[in-house]
């Protein structure tokens, strides 16, 4: 019991001190904080700040359309391989696709092509488009019911994703964001009051695509909105006219790896730098060989930013999107292009502005409950134990800031089910020490001698607390992989509780214990 040596001293009062100080923020108004202090602070969740609150729903035209789009894509390519299908009077209208085979010897081929485009849905044996030959050499393409359904709830799934990275890219902010029913997203962020912001954020589709400008078009055509066939008129994203721009897309957002906010090295303004990946860097540079000195159009959901000439051929896999862009917004559409872009346009059906008086009154209440159960618990340990009591105390008053610190590290989200967790782990911090208190008293009571039963309690009880903190961790785990929101809040602070009550109740007790034994020798002990 005595056998503690210096390094350990000093190890466990350098880790309690760093504790401390990593808490201090959170404690502090913010313009009250030393600038040598850590200035990581502990976020308050929806519940206690505040926040704004929206639900999304899924367009469904979008998403039949962008699906109907992407087929088109699939189809052609697939039917370009060699030996190349010729076809004619393409068409998507009906929200189906259909062609001709030019030559009726290739129809077969044709069909066995495409029906390796579609996937079965489920064990029923449907498939997720039908593909058959009408009027001798016409190939019809129709979506199925059941390939609409699982197309949609797959892009959902992608959605919330493509949400929760744009919002929280660190993953650090307790946010919810989950799928509700099969075409709808709730969003909740926490300390963000303005919804416009959050709006602009995650509505933006972001859908970026590289098309090669139809040189071939009539202006006064364009003006009216009509462009040649195989080609689309768009808008430019300022809103100064329109262009005519074909449908074959050179590169899409898909194939980025990665897009930060840059400046131009020539004019010095804000422009989003982007890199493709390998098989989009190969196509890229190839079509921008074959097409030396003519435009391409860089366009955002369905507006032209701006269509520069190719001077020379982009080969490297980086490109720069220009436009009239502010340092804020080529940030913010860095941000979109870099966590996906939306499978699916989501429209905001309900938003609403979480004030903090609620929470104010929720902290106060989880204040005054937490003060209540800590004063509590300290007296009955002190009536209880007296000096081991005192001991005990102080390991309950350091595993609460560190709780506080450890959370401040990661700029955790303290909720109201938080406040709970954190007083649960007061609660089990209190247990340990009790175990620890009722093991020395048992083996005194056996005519042990003091060094002996305390070195035999701390050992003996260490091990049950190990035990039973495992089971804990497990259940903790559990609930931050299965659970959202509120509910990975308890989990967060409920696990970085068993980790210091631990720490505190086993080493930091028997630390102080150690210390006091080797200064004043004590033949007798009453606990």
């Amino acid at each position: 019991m005595l056998d503690f040596p210096r390094w350990k001293v000093w190890a466990i009062s350098l880790t309690i001190l760093l504790g401390i100080l990593l808490a201090v923020p959170s404690l502090l108004p913010a313009d009250r904080l030393p600038s040598w202090l850590p200035q990581s602070r502990i976020n308050l969740g929806l519940d206690l700040a505040g926040g704004s609150h929206l639900l999304l729903e899924a367009d469904l035209a979008d998403a039949e359309k962008q699906r109907l789009q992407s087929m088109e894509d699939n189809v052609q390519t697939e039917l370009r391989r060699e030996p190349r299908i010729q076809i004619g009077d393409l068409s998507t209208a009906g929200g189906r696709i259909s062609f001709l085979v030019r030559d009726p010897v290739q129809l077969d081929d044709a069909v066995e092509r495409l029906r390796t485009l579609t996937q079965p849905v489920g064990l029923t044996g449907t498939r997720t488009w039908n593909v058959a030959v009408q009027d001798g050499n016409r190939i019809v393409i129709t979506p199925t019911e059941a390939g609409a359904q699982a197309s949609l709830r797959d892009a959902m799934t992608v959605a919330r994703d493509v949400v929760r990275r744009r919002i929280d890219p660190g993953g650090t902010k307790e946010i919810t964001v989950i799928n509700q029913g099969d075409r709808r997203i709730l969003v909740q962020v926490p300390g963000v009051e303005d919804p416009e912001a959050l709006k602009d954020l995650i509505g933006q589709t972001a859908r970026l695509e590289f098309k090669l400008v139809d040189l071939s078009a009539d202006p006064q055509q364009v003006a009216q909105g009509r462009a040649p066939p195989g080609s689309q008129v768009l808008p430019m994203a300022d809103g100064t006219g329109a262009i005519a721009v074909q449908r074959r897309v050179i590169v899409e957002g898909k194939q980025l790896v990665d897009a930060k906010q840059t400046f131009d090295q020539q004019s010095g303004a804000p422009v989003v730098s982007i890199t493709f990946n390998s098989a989009g860097a190969r196509r890229f540079g190839r079509v921008t060989q074959e097409n030396a000195g003519k435009p391409f159009a860089m366009i955002l959901d369905d507006k032209v930013l701006s269509a520069p000439n190719i001077n020379e051929p982009i080969l490297g896999g980086q490109a720069q999107i220009t436009g009239n862009f502010t340092v804020a917004s080529a940030n913010a559409l860095a941000i979109s292009l870099a966590s996906g872009q939306l499978p699916v346009e989501l429209n905001v059906i309900e938003e609403r502005s979480v004030g903090p008086d609620l929470g104010k009154d929720s902290i106060r209440a989880g204040a005054i409950a937490s003060a209540i159960a800590i004063l509590a618990v300290m007296a009955f340990m002190l009536i209880t134990y007296g000096r081991f009591g005192v001991y005990a105390n102080l390991a309950l008053i350091i595993n609460a800031l560190m709780i506080l610190g450890i959370m401040a590290i990661f700029n955790a989200t303290l909720t109201l089910p938080g406040i709970a967790g954190f007083v649960l782990t007061i609660g089990a911090a209190v247990d340990a020490n009790v175990l620890i208190n009722e093991r020395i008293r048992e083996e005194l009571r056996r005519g042990r001698k003091v060094l002996d039963a305390l070195e035999t309690g701390y050992k003996e009880a260490s091990t049950a607390i190990f035990d039973a903190n495992i089971t804990n961790t497990i259940a903790a785990a559990l609930m931050f992989y299965f659970g959202s929101g509120p509910i990975r809040g308890f989990a967060v602070v409920l696990f970085i509780g068993i980790i210091t009550s631990v720490f505190t109740a086993v080493n930091f007790t028997r630390m102080l214990v150690a210390l006091w034994v080797k200064r004043r020798r004590p033949r007798a002990l009453t606990i």
